[in-house]
C-alpha cells in the first residue's frame, strides 16, 4: 500500500453526501442550534511573567544520553517502555462518556486522551477517544461505545487500529479507505447491571483476538505510518515555559462543554493537572480509583459541519492556523493548530512559527466547537 495520490480524495472527502444504513444503539436527542457569534477567549492570567530569552527549546537536553536496557522511549508519551513494543501500532479506544458510563475503566493508564464534543444534541455530550501503546498490560478499558467520522480522520496520524462498536452510517466512507483499519463490536460483554449499550469492554486478550481473526491488519507499523508524532524535551530538562513572554499561570481550566461541565486542576504535587467531570473527581475504576492525570494539555478551537437534525456532526479537523492553547507546568500560551491531511500528524505552533515541545508524560486533547470557544476559562 502507498500514500500516492490519496490526498486529492482527502480534500474531497469531507464534502461527500452520504447514504447507506448502518445505526448506532444511541437515540438521539434534538440538536443545539449552533451560535453566530464570534468566539472570544476569556483567560484569567496573571501580571508577573517574565520576559522570554528564547521561545525555543532543546527537544533533549545536551548530554541526556541515558540508554536503558531493554526499553526505549516511547513515541507516545517520551516515557521508557519495554524495546518489545518499540514498532507495535497503538489501539484508539472510543470509550462513552455519559455518566451512566461510569465509572471508567484504563484511562488513567493510557497514553493519549481526546475528548471531543460528539453531538450537537445532549447538551454536547462528549466522548473519548484513548490511545494505548501497551493495550495488553491494561486488564479492562471502557466501556466501548460508537465511533465517529472526526475520530476516522485523526487516528491515521497515529497508525492506531481503532476499537468501537458501530456508528452512523456516515462513518462508511471512512472506513473504507486503505489506511483505516477498525474492530468494532467484538469485545467482552460485562455484567455491570446497566443496560447493553454500556457493558462492552476490551478485557486482557481482547486485541489480540481481534487481530487474529483480521490477517490483513499488521500489528506493527504499516506503510502509512507518518512516524513520531510530538516532539518531547528530556525529563532532566522540563519546559516550564519560561522562555515566552506570553507566558500565564494555569491552574485551574474550565473547559467549555455543557453536558459534562469538566475542569482540570494543577496538582503541584505531581506536576500534573487533575481531570474532573459531572462534579466529581474522574478516576479510574480499573486502577485502585486513581484520578485521571495529564503532564500536557493541548485545547484547539474547531469549525465543525452538523449532517443532521439528530445532532451527528463532524469537526474540521483538516484545517489550517486555527486558534488554541497549550497547558503544561502551570502555565499556559496561545498556539496556533495545522493538519494537512488525515495521514498527517496534527501539529502545534507557538506564536513564532516553532512547534512546541511536549514535556514527557500523558496529553489530553480537547477539540472544542468555536461556537462554544468563548466559554473556556484559564485561571
Amino acid at each position: 500500500m502507498k500514500r500516492k495520490n490519496l490526498f486529492l480524495l482527502l480534500a474531497l472527502s469531507a464534502a461527500l453526501v452520504f447514504s447507506g444504513c448502518k445505526k448506532e444503539s444511541e437515540a438521539p436527542e434534538e440538536p443545539v442550534v449552533e451560535a453566530d457569534n464570534e468566539p472570544v477567549i476569556q483567560l484569567v492570567t496573571d501580571d508577573n511573567t517574565q520576559p522570554a530569552v528564547d521561545t525555543t527549546i532543546e527537544a533533549e537536553e545536551e548530554g541526556d544520553d541515558e540508554v536503558r536496557e531493554g526499553m526505549y522511549r516511547s513515541e507516545l508519551t517520551n516515557e521508557w517502555i519495554d524495546e518489545a513494543l518499540k514498532d507495535q501500532r497503538p489501539i484508539a479506544a472510543m470509550v462513552d462518556n455519559e455518566k451512566t458510563a461510569l465509572p471508567h475503566f484504563g484511562l488513567s493508564q493510557s497514553d493519549v486522551v481526546y475528548e471531543m464534543t460528539n453531538s450537537t444534541a445532549n447538551d454536547g455530550v462528549t466522548r473519548f477517544m484513548v490511545l494505548f501503546k501497551d493495550y495488553n498490560s491494561i486488564k479492562q478499558i471502557g466501556s466501548i461505545r460508537s465511533v465517529r467520522p472526526t475520530n476516522l480522520q485523526i487516528i491515521p496520524e497515529w497508525n492506531a487500529v481503532v476499537c468501537h462498536d458501530g456508528g452512523p452510517f456516515y462513518i462508511d466512507d471512512y472506513l473504507a479507505k486503505d489506511y483505516v483499519e477498525n474492530f468494532s463490536g467484538t469485545f467482552s460483554r460485562v455484567n455491570n447491571g446497566k443496560s447493553r449499550e454500556f457493558t462492552e469492554y476490551i478485557l486482557e486478550g481482547d486485541v489480540d483476538k481481534n487481530f487474529a481473526s483480521h490477517s490483513k491488519y499488521s500489528k506493527t507499523y504499516n506503510d502509512y505510518y507518518p512516524g513520531p508524532h510530538y516532539q518531547f524535551t528530556s525529563e532532566k530538562k522540563q519546559n516550564d515555559l519560561s522562555q515566552y513572554a506570553d507566558a500565564k499561570s494555569a491552574t485551574h481550566i474550565q473547559m467549555p462543554y455543557r453536558h459534562n461541565k469538566p475542569y482540570l486542576d494543577y496538582d503541584e504535587a505531581s506536576g500534573t493537572y487533575l481531570y474532573s467531570e459531572y462534579g466529581m473527581k474522574h478516576v479510574d475504576a480499573g486502577n485502585n480509583d486513581t484520578q485521571l492525570a495529564f503532564k500536557n494539555l493541548l485545547i484547539q478551537n474547531c469549525r465543525y459541519v452538523q449532517f443532521d437534525s439528530n445532532g451527528y456532526m463532524m469537526f474540521h479537523s483538516v484545517d489550517f492556523n486555527r486558534d488554541g492553547y497549550y497547558i503544561t507546568n502551570g502555565k499556559v500560551i496561545p498556539i496556533t493548530w495545522s493538519k494537512e491531511d488525515e495521514l498527517t500528524p496534527t501539529r502545534y505552533y507557538d506564536k513564532d512559527g516553532i512547534e512546541i515541545v511536549l514535556n514527557t508524560g500523558r496529553t489530553y486533547v480537547a477539540l472544542v466547537p468555536d461556537d462554544i470557544w468563548s466559554g473556556l476559562t484559564i485561571d
